[in-house]
C-alpha cells in the first residue's frame, strides 16, 4: 500500500511516487507541473497548504487519493 503523509512537501512525496504529478494536476495544481515548480516551491509547499492557496477542498483531495491507492497520515 502506499502511504501519503500530508506533512511532507509536494516535492519529496512525488519522488517517492511520481505518478502524483499527473494526479495533483488533475486535481487543479496546475503549476506543479511547469518547469522548475517542482523544485522551488515545491520543496516547502505540502498538500494542504497548497489547497488553501489554490481554493481545492482537501476532502476532494482526500478521496481522490484514496481511490488512487493511497492510504494518507494526517
Amino acid at each position: 500500500m502506499k502511504v501519503i503523509d500530508l506533512k511532507r512537501t509536494v516535492y519529496d512525496i512525488c519522488s517517492e511516487y511520481p505518478e502524483m504529478l499527473d494526479i495533483l494536476m488533475h486535481l487543479g495544481f496546475n503549476e506543479i507541473v511547469k518547469p522548475g515548480m517542482l523544485n522551488t516551491a515545491g520543496r516547502f509547499m505540502t498538500i494542504p497548504k497548497g489547497a488553501v492557496l489554490r481554493k481545492i477542498d482537501i476532502a476532494v483531495i482526500k478521496k481522490t487519493l484514496k481511490e488512487q491507492g493511497f492510504d494518507i497520515i494526517e
